[in-house]
């Protein structure tokens, strides 16, 4: 144990801001970290055992006791329940003869569920061993179960043929498929690697800011910040060094476009990245990817080393004296959070994925507190195309507050799951038609994900863009057959939960405040004063420090709003007072066991 733990450590240079990356060998390696482990980094470190504890309880992959050969996560997201993820789910727990959170005596299989993996477009979905398993079924399930008790490698379990583009790939063999249903600007084929970055070496690291300014593209990851501006505060910041991240951590529920990204448009990602190195006059890229992704790092660190043969990363690119640039891959662990810059920069430093106080930003204090970009997948593939086409070429395609296109990721009860991109400016109404629903049969659609709106149908002739309908890029659309409240945002409500990391009490506190209410209301035994209570209540979340607990109570908000009727239906008419607290159910077990009548 004290030599391969060990190994490990000085496999990442002994540097303890790698403590991601030793965690999540030795759990690959152990099934988990056992508390010998964590003595051992410890020392090798010199922190406390605490330090090390504190990182290792915060992410979701990381368990401190085994979790079995097989070890099986099963997607819990909305969009998988709305697929049948019930029975596989039953099917799972009676064929391994075990529930949620446990491991079969023998050791051999552990099955535990998971939020949204990123694979909304074809549930059910799993992760055994690193390997994704699409749209399950219980039969399917059965013969998984078969194979793990005959002890067969998982990358032979499957029974489908491999997915298309590069998840056929000998680095990749997976049955994810890419359902890119339509292309634009950014996604196009005709991409060379190279070119822009041959373009930027004969411009000033200030032309290149001004032709992204010009373009007026602002970050898709969801708070639309000007990229242009970023970097330019960041070429501006003091610092001996500075550092470009791309967040890679695409946990948003129903979003999955970052992944297709990573999959066919890596070489565009990593131009991208090259092309803000050299804008704002840093020498390093770190790419955090969300770990459920982690089946594509032998593909991506092919990519990377080809681009280092090519001259396209390393010293003084394609032959540019003192332009030196490298990009290395960090991967999480589990952490809905990270997906907030600052969260994101604190888990790359080995640390708890907890947003950081602002000001100062990461642009003046980001990692290891120097200046520090962090710009989304998609941003940095569309800045690759600014460079080679423009500015004012960009600012051709959408709105005026609103440039370029947009990559949505579109799940849910449609015919055409899948990525689209779409310049911005498309109606919800024209994304139904596109992806094939039954605009008949339309209760909702869920934008942006949990975070975002839910809207009804009266609303279903408002624009994507941020002088309306703003999203990082998620789509869900919602069927009559549905039940909102049950299926989608209690769903939404115990994810914010799960994901909360803790540090603020009002996140930490409200979010199960009001599921506990909206429980209250589907019991039946709700009145209009909890609705009310629910109103004021998400108020009082906006005194969070990061987006995700200013958002946690939007699934609420957003369907109290918009789709009052769900919650009119559902409370007593005519009562003012219900506790909720049902006496008869809370003694029934004991007055079973006593064999006692209650008297109430």
């Amino acid at each position: 144990m004290k030599a391969a733990v060990k190994k490990i450590i000085e496999k990442y240079g002994n540097d303890k801001f790698r403590l991601m990356d030793v965690l999540i060998d030795i759990q690959q390696e152990d099934g988990y970290i056992s508390r010998e482990a964590i003595s051992q980094i410890a020392e090798e470190y010199g922190m406390s055992e605490v330090d090390v504890e504190q990182t290792v309880s915060f992410y979701h992959f990381f368990s401190q006791k085994p979790t079995g050969k097989y070890s099986i996560y099963l997607n819990n997201s909305a969009v998988a329940n709305m697929m049948g993820r019930a029975e596989v789910a039953e099917t799972f727990t009676r064929e391994l003869g075990i529930k949620f959170g446990e491991v079969t005596p023998d050791g051999l299989a552990g099955l535990f569920e998971t939020s949204c993996i990123g694979m909304n477009d074809q549930e059910p979905a799993a992760i055994i061993n690193n390997h994704i398993f699409t749209r399950l079924t219980p039969f399917r399930v059965k013969e998984i179960v078969r194979d793990i008790k005959e002890g067969k490698d998982v990358g032979e379990m499957n029974v489908q043929d491999y997915g298309d583009g590069e998840n056929r790939s000998d680095l990749i063999r997976s049955v994810v498929s890419n359902n890119i249903r339509k292309i634009g600007p950014v996604l196009e084929r005709n991409f060379k690697a190279g070119q822009a970055i041959e373009k930027i070496i004969k411009m000033k690291p200030e032309e290149v800011i001004d032709e992204v300014k010009k373009s007026n593209m602002r970050g898709r990851g969801g708070a639309g910040f000007p990229t242009g501006l970023k970097w330019e505060f960041c070429r501006n910041a003091a610092g001996e060094k500075k550092y470009i991240f791309c967040n890679a951590d695409e946990g948003e529920p129903g979003t999955f476009k970052d992944r297709v990204i990573l999959t066919e448009r890596p070489r565009l990602l990593f131009e991208g990245m090259v092309i803000a190195g050299y804008a704002v006059g840093a020498n390093e890229g770190i790419v955090y990817i969300r770990y459920e992704y982690k089946y594509l790092e032998q593909y991506l660190e092919e990519v990377l080393q080809k681009a280092r043969e090519a001259n396209y990363l390393g010293k003084n690119i394609l032959g540019k004296k003192g332009f030196n640039f490298d990009i290395r891959i960090q991967f999480g662990a589990g952490a809905y959070v990270c997906g907030e810059e600052s969260a994101l920069i604190e888990s790359a430093e080995g640390k708890r994925g907890e947003p950081r106080d602002r000001p100062p930003f990461p642009v003046e204090k980001g990692y290891h507190d120097m200046p520090t970009v962090v710009n989304n997948v998609e941003t940095l593939c569309s800045v690759v195309k600014v460079i080679l086409n423009g500015g004012e070429w960009y600012k051709s395609f959408g709105t005026h507050e609103s440039t370029g296109t947009k990559l949505l990721s579109i799940s849910g009860d449609c015919k055409f799951p899948g990525v689209y991109e779409v310049v911005w400016g498309f109606s919800v109404d024209d994304i139904l038609d596109m992806v094939g629903a039954d605009k008949e049969n339309v209760q909702a659609v869920q934008v942006g994900g949990p975070s975002g709106a839910l809207i009804a149908p009266n609303e279903f002739n408002r624009i994507l863009g941020y002088e309306d309908l703003a999203t990082g890029g998620s789509l869900i659309i919602i069927g009559n057959e549905r039940d909102i409240l049950n299926d989608i945002v209690l769903n939404f409500m115990d994810f914010f939960i799960e994901e909360s990391c803790g540090s603020c009490s009002t996140c930490r506190i409200v979010p199960t405040l009001m599921r506990n209410k909206l429980n209250k209301i589907l019991n039946a035994r709700g009145i209009q004063q909890d609705i009310e209570d629910l109103k004021e209540w998400g108020k009082i979340l906006r005194a969070s420090r990061c987006g995700l607990g200013q958002t946690a109570a939007n699934p609420i908000l957003s369907s109290l709003k918009n789709l009052p009727n769900l919650y009119e239906e559902k409370i007593q008419k005519n009562k003012s007072f219900d506790s909720g607290f049902d006496l008869n159910a809370v003694i029934k077990e004991s007055a079973k066991a006593t064999g006692r009548v209650p008297n109430v």
